[in-house]
Formats: structure tokens, sequence, C-alpha cells
């Protein structure tokens, strides 16, 4: 059937010698794809399993469905949530305590087979760990905004709660968008724009002065596209001239942090399907400018 076409080989991942997790799929609804690599009584795996030398294959069957297709790559671990954020290819697992060892695997083995046949990072946290972390970081989204909005404890978090999580998402949100949550007009609404407005305005002004301090050109701090971020990255690396800048590769820009979402993430763990691109196109405009 895989000579023929008839089922497909999705992806592979392998410890040689040790296992393997196959994904295949067959267009053929009347065809079910892991019966047939598998074969009567495990016959046709087995052959596979004997060539080499005992090495354990788990065959799965590959759907579109992502939560699905995590849920059966962590098997025999029985999974409560899966949270998905495409946009980096990262995945929380949530499980509870007695499967934790199950979906880790010996070693780590079979959650780090299950991130490479699906390619997504994966993290495997349980109830009680996820629970903590969204107390935590609901506290310090409130603080957030309480400190930089100017508003009251209640008011911060029934904005964090409606899922405005961060100063820059209030900045881009209308106040159409944010009077729609009860308590909130929409002359607050707009009055809350304008001061994430303001405070966004403020901390990269104050970068921005502390570079001019350092002796950074004018033309790279205000080089259109540059971010709060990589204005501390270029604080951090010393670089002084839009000429030192345009000399840069765009690994060599990778450090500090950035905000996505509301969540503060290291940029060596930021896709580079975000970013990657971005800083190719800023050097790009550099060197055009020189």
């Amino acid at each position: 059937e895989i000579y023929e076409g008839t089922i497909e080989i999705k992806s592979v991942a392998r410890d040689p010698g040790s296992r393997a997790k196959i994904c295949v799929h067959s267009q053929d609804s009347s065809i079910d794809p892991v019966g047939a690599c598998v074969g009567m009584r495990g016959s046709r795996v087995q052959t596979i399993v004997n060539e080499l030398h005992g090495e354990k294959i788990d065959i799965i069957k590959w759907t579109e469905d992502l939560p699905t297709l995590i849920s059966e790559s962590l098997s025999p671990a029985e999974i409560q949530r899966v949270l998905i954020d495409q946009d980096n290819k990262r995945i929380d697992i949530i499980l509870s305590e007695e499967n934790l060892s199950k979906a880790i695997g010996r070693r780590g083995q079979n959650v780090r087979l299950a991130s490479k046949l699906t390619n997504f990072e994966i993290d495997i946290l349980t109830d009680k760990e996820d629970s903590e972390r969204r107390q935590t970081e609901f506290k310090e989204r409130t603080e957030t905004l309480i400190k930089n909005l100017e508003v009251d404890e209640t008011l911060g978090q029934l904005l964090v709660s409606e899922g405005f999580v961060s100063i820059d998402e209030i900045a881009q949100s209308n106040p159409e968008d944010i009077s729609k949550i009860e308590a909130i007009d929409e002359e607050t609404a707009k009055e809350l724009i304008n001061r994430s407005k303001e405070t966004l305005v403020k901390e990269k002004e104050a970068v921005a002065l502390k570079l001019k301090e350092l002796g950074v050109e004018d033309k790279l701090i205000n080089l259109k596209g540059m971010t709060q971020c990589m204005l501390v990255i270029i604080r951090k690396k010393n670089i002084k001239k839009l000429s030192d800048f345009a000399d840069l590769s765009s690994d060599e820009l990778i450090g500090g942090y950035d905000e996505i979402k509301g969540k503060k993430l290291e940029l060596t763990v930021i896709s580079k399907k975000l970013h990657y691109q971005e800083k190719k196109l800023m050097i790009k405009k550099c060197q055009q400018e020189r």
C-alpha cells in the first residue's frame, strides 16, 4: 500500500535502535492505514522491528486535528488539555500527575519523539502546575496594567480577565472593543488606549535616550520597523552606527526578549517565521541606506 501510494507516510521521528514514531495516512476512507502497516497479528511491522534489531515502532494515524494528533503522539499518556500556539509552533500539554511520566517517557524519549513528529515544541505541565502558572501570569499582567495605566486593581483584573493582557494589546485596540466590557464606557476605553500609547512612547523614548547618551546614531534609533526590543539588543551589543547594524547577520540579532500576545518570550525561542524575515528586511534596508 505504501509502495503504491495508497498509504502515505506523513512524518517519522526516530531514536535509532531504540524507538520510532511514524505518522501514516490514507486518502481511501475504506483503508485503515495503521492496521495495514501493522499487519495481521503484527506480522508486517514485526518484520521491520526484526530488521532494526528490536527497535520499537509506534504507528499513529495522521489527522489534521492537531490536538488529536498530539494526544495520539504522546500515547500511552492520557491528555486533559492541549493549548496550541500556531505562530510560535509551541504546544502546552496539560495532564494529571499520574500521566506525567508516561508522557515524558524514559529519559524524555516519548515527548522528544512526539515533538519531532509533529514539528511543534511541546511543554508538559500537570494540572496543578498549569493552575499555578495561570495565577502567576494573571497577577503579573494585572500589576503591569495597574502600574503603567494608573488604574485600580479591580479594573486591571477586569481587563486581563477579558483578554487585554498587555499594554501593547490595549494600545492597538479600538474603543468599541474595550467598551464591550461591562462597567467600562467608551470614554474610559479611549482614555485607556491613550494611556497605553503614551506608555509605549515613553518606554521607547527612554531606551532611545540611553542609546543617544551612548553615542548611537539617530538614523539607527529612528529606523523604520525598529522595536523597543531591538533597541535594547543594540545597546547590549554596543552597536552605534547604521553601517555597523547593516553588517550584522540575522542570527546576531537574536537575544533579549519580546512580547507576543501578552507573553514575554526570549528571542531565542520566538519562531523564525515571525522574526527572521523581519530582521532580514531591516538589514537590507540599512544596506540600501548605506
